[in-house]
């Protein structure tokens, strides 16, 4: 049994902040894309952002991230802020849009080209963003790829960036206020969410059991994670589905 949950890994106070320079570099670049545009940006879309690239930063420093390296319990407090409430405030703040408005003209329109092409099309259809979404929590901890990740730091880098980029995908498809090519029906977005929610709670129950899955950790420890997987999913898609409606229902009263 696997003591540590992700023991092995070098450590070092360079090699700790490392990884929470990318947020830190994401919230700087929206701060002065804000001060670019000029034409009185929401502040309600600025503070999701940061609140979005905060959390994204406390998930990968101390305590935090010393407290996932120790416990599956840990690592799921990780996996929530990592794959859930991170990428739903950066998706709230429109990164998207704001960019284009900050560009010169002849580079947003080379952006809009580039996000209308055929690769940024499939990425972002729903039921590619669904499978991105879900289809990696069988795969981690119904395989002995979470055990992988306990030992490779690239591979443990790899999926904290999986989780990140599909939940931001995810949000962004249910409830981003950027404009999407592929954007379904609200009614369709539900869908989503009850086929990812089923998942979640289906894998939280499993990992609860330790029925199926390849988690060499301590019982109580494994299912502490599994509470945590099944209440914390539950309150982030709440809150997912919330934004989603709210969304919407701005589009409609827009269109009155």
């Amino acid at each position: 049994m696997t003591p540590l949950a992700h023991g092995g890994h070098p450590t070092g106070v360079a090699t700790t902040l490392a990884p929470a320079a990318l947020p830190a570099l994401l919230a700087v670049g929206y701060v002065l894309a804000v001060r670019r545009d000029g034409r009185g940006w929401p502040r309600h879309r600025t503070a999701a952002f940061l609140t979005g690239a905060a959390l994204l930063a406390v998930a990968l420093l101390p305590p935090v991230s010393g407290y996932a390296e120790r416990s599956f319990h840990g690592h799921m407090v990780q996996h929530l802020l990592l794959a859930m409430l991170g990428p739903l405030c950066l998706a709230l703040g429109a990164p998207v849009t704001l960019l284009l408005r900050a560009l010169p003209v002849r580079r947003a329109r080379q952006i809009t080209r580039l996000l209308r092409g055929r690769p940024a099309r499939l990425v972002t259809h729903p039921l590619v963003v669904l499978l991105l979404n879900v289809g990696a929590l069988p795969a981690l901890y119904l395989t002995p790829l979470y055990t992988a990740t306990t030992t490779s730091p690239p591979l443990h880098h790899a999926v904290h960036a999986h989780f990140v980029a599909a939940g931001y995908l995810f949000a962004w498809v249910i409830a981003g206020p950027d404009p999407a090519p592929h954007r379904p029906s609200v009614p369709a977005r539900l869908v989503m969410l009850g086929v990812a929610i089923a998942v979640h709670a289906t894998l939280a129950q499993l990992i609860y059991a330790g029925v199926a899955v390849h988690l060499d950790v301590p019982a109580d420890d494994r299912r502490a994670g599994a509470d945590l997987m099944y209440y914390g999913g539950d309150i982030a898609e709440l809150l997912l589905a919330l934004a989603m409606l709210t969304s919407a229902f701005g589009r409609t009263v827009r269109s009155v």
